[in-house]
């Protein structure tokens, strides 16, 4: 009797992918309920945000005039700013705030051009540094505070002014920032404007980033006392969060600071009334670079603060963190003083803070992504395999779009149970994720209208058709943010300078500006 190999061979490689096929068909149940309690888990954690919208969209947090003007230290991390360093130094030294209670620090950072001079011929004290082996902003602030605390001491100064070499600052900025630090804020962040917002589309992009992050998360958090997240630049924290140096120094600095101070119970305020404008991004070579260097802080930022945060929701204030020099300290040791309701109300404040900054951190899209390609690409087409497509419509979902396109042809597909079945069923439901994305995509153009609508007293002036078109190409900024998170997972990430070349000037902006 003669045995065909070949066909034994393929008809057992059959088999075997049937009763896997089958198998995973098994437990499309059970994994579709997890998949809804999973999604239904992550919507719950994410639904406050909703109140910071309606909350941003009528308040925001006032400060009483200051009664003690403070002494601060400006600190300026640049890598090659010869363009921009000096007309940030010129719009300090147009501040309406006693010059002698302010002193300009500079880090020349890995230079190669005249950086250091300009800095020093407009008044700065600038310090130089050579490493090209630690190139973040992280390790440039490092050796700047190491040396302010050598030749100043940190003490000398009440608080400390960061900010990038591409920034300019309204002439009353330190004043009403230094309102804020008076009522006893000890880290305070501030409205970021864009000098080139209406340079191109990509610039406009960001522009509106940093207008939605003051809508839906600084103000809320703000009136309610809670950490919002500080955005690497424009911001002013008391000299105690660096009397033992600054370390923070991963790709994303100021999301570690962030996590850290929320960590170890620092309330992160805004002040709106304090306003500085910076340099976006023109190339998308350049932006996809620099989100992806986000992206990977992002998740080193959860992986180094995520536990803490974890347990503070539970545990409060009390826990044992790692200190940088590699030593166990215990935090917030010591009871809090004060009446027993006023410490209730503010473990109640850290642990919320804690939890919102544990859900920023998140890895969300990522997640929802790996629940998606498992059960639904994965498990789903199985079922396909086994029972076939019946009567499933092409434009399933619950999008406005896919409700439209189902009012003009709701189209059926039906595919016996086989093969053709599974592979169908994997095409149909990557169909149905961009046929979401891009019902997405036309619903968050309204957040631009309404953007520019509310706040259309301090953006820059522009032709309505501008406005139009960076409305449309506005959703690109979050498509960019989920792509670069999936990238950064499995990609090394190093750190590289931004170009800033804009020759604007604060006084070419006061015009354009209330």
């Amino acid at each position: 009797m003669f045995i065909d190999n070949k066909m034994l061979g393929s008809e057992l490689m059959s088999n075997f992918f049937d009763t896997l096929f089958r198998a995973f068909a098994s437990i499309y149940p059970i994994s579709k309920n997890i998949y809804n309690i999973l999604g239904a888990i992550l919507s719950v954690i994410v639904i406050h945000k909703a109140f910071y919208f309606v909350i941003g969209m009528f308040f925001t947090r006032k400060f009483k005039p200051a009664k003690k003007k403070h002494k601060y230290g400006i600190v300026i991390a640049a890598r090659n700013e010869k363009y921009v360093i000096g007309n940030l130094i010129d719009s300090i030294n147009k501040q309406d705030y006693p010059k002698d209670l302010l002193t300009v620090f500079v880090v020349a950072d890995n230079c190669t051009d005249d950086t250091a001079d300009i800095a020093r011929k407009k008044g700065a004290i600038c310090y130089e540094r050579h490493d090209p082996d630690h190139r973040t902003k992280g390790y440039a602030l490092e050796y700047l505070f190491k040396n302010i605390d050598k030749d100043y001491g940190i003490d000398s100064f009440e608080g400390y002014f960061v900010f990038d070499a591409d920034n300019l600052l309204k002439s009353n900025y330190i004043s009403k920032m230094n309102d804020a630090f008076d009522s006893g804020c000890k880290i305070i962040t501030s409205y970021r404007n864009t000098k080139n917002f209406d340079e191109n589309w990509i610039a406009s992009t960001y522009a509106l980033h940093w207008i939605r992050s003051i809508r839906t998360n600084h103000r809320a958090r703000s009136v309610l006392h809670l950490a919002t997240n500080i955005q690497g630049t424009g911001f002013l924290f008391a000299n105690e969060i660096v009397r033992n140096g600054w370390h923070y120094t991963s790709l994303t600095e100021d999301r570690a600071l962030t996590a850290d101070a929320v960590a170890q119970g620092y309330e992160i305020t805004y002040q709106d009334e304090a306003e500085f404008y910076d340099e976006q991004p023109v190339s998308l070579k350049v932006a996809l670079r620099q989100r992806l260097r986000w992206s990977k802080g992002h998740l080193q930022a959860f992986a180094e603060s995520g536990p803490y945060l974890f347990i503070n929701i539970f545990m409060g204030k009390r826990y044992i963190k790692t200190n940088w020099n590699g030593t166990k300290k215990e935090l917030n040791k010591k009871k809090d003083q004060g009446s027993k309701w006023a410490n209730f109300v503010e473990s109640i404040r850290h642990r919320f803070a804690s939890f919102d900054t544990l859900v920023q951190l998140t890895p969300i899209s990522f997640i929802n992504l790996c629940r998606w390609l498992f059960v639904m690409v994965l498990i789903y087409s199985t079922v396909a395999y086994v029972n076939g497509i019946n009567n499933v419509s092409l434009f399933s979902g619950g999008t406005w779009l896919a409700k439209f396109l189902r009012g003009i042809n709701d189209v059926k597909i039906n595919v016996n149970p086989g093969i053709n079945a599974l592979l169908i069923s994997l095409i149909i439901t990557i169909w149905f994720r961009i046929l979401y994305r891009i019902g997405n995509y036309f619903r968050n153009i309204w957040l631009a209208v309404y953007l520019f609508i509310i706040e259309h007293d301090r953006i820059k002036k522009m032709s309505i058709w501008k406005k139009i078109l960076y409305s449309f190409t506005w959703p690109t900024f979050d498509i960019i943010g989920r792509y670069t998170i999936y990238i950064a997972l499995f990609k090394k990430v190093e750190w590289k300078p931004i170009p800033h070349e804009s020759k604007v000037t604060i006084d070419d902006l006061n015009g354009g500006s209330k």
